[in-house]
């Protein structure tokens, strides 16, 4: 797991998100776990919906993947972000990271890289913490 100090330097401002280490780039994840969450899309509009439904694997209490390193392998569809696609992950939330510098803005005061709190993402009211459901106990009722 990467460790959610306060960065010493913004680096995501010094290098293209291709130049990153490894520990950079997952250092960007923000822990809200939205890309984690069941989405539904309208075939005849292409609207996302984005419901409170979260993939078995996240941790509930965390928003955290329980099984990271094999997340494509028990999730086949699981979107692993990357340099290469993330022009091509259109329902990625505005409030993303990787979409914030793919598209050259900054990160947002609330992001752990600043304030060096692992907890501000939730403390922002970004994730869905508290909200959301497992998809292994998820009743139509639940979504929202």
């Amino acid at each position: 797991m990467v460790n959610f100090l306060m960065a010493s330097t913004q680096f995501w401002k010094e290098k293209k998100l291709e130049e990153m280490t490894k520990d950079e780039w997952e250092s960007l994840c923000d822990g809200c776990a939205l890309c984690c969450l069941i989405r539904l899309e309208d075939v005849d509009t292409g609207e996302v919906v984005q419901s409170n439904i979260a993939c078995k694997y996240l941790n509930l209490n965390d928003c955290r993947c329980s099984d990271y390193e094999n997340r494509k392998k028990n999730v086949p569809d699981c979107w692993k972000i990357t340099p290469e696609n993330i022009d091509k992950i259109y329902w990625m939330p505005d409030t993303c990271a990787y979409r914030l510098i793919y598209e050259g803005r900054d990160l947002y005061d609330w992001h752990p890289l600043i304030s060096g709190n692992q907890k501000s993402t939730h403390m922002a009211g970004i994730s869905y913490i508290g909200e959301m459901v497992s998809e292994d106990e998820a009743d139509i009722d639940d979504v929202i």
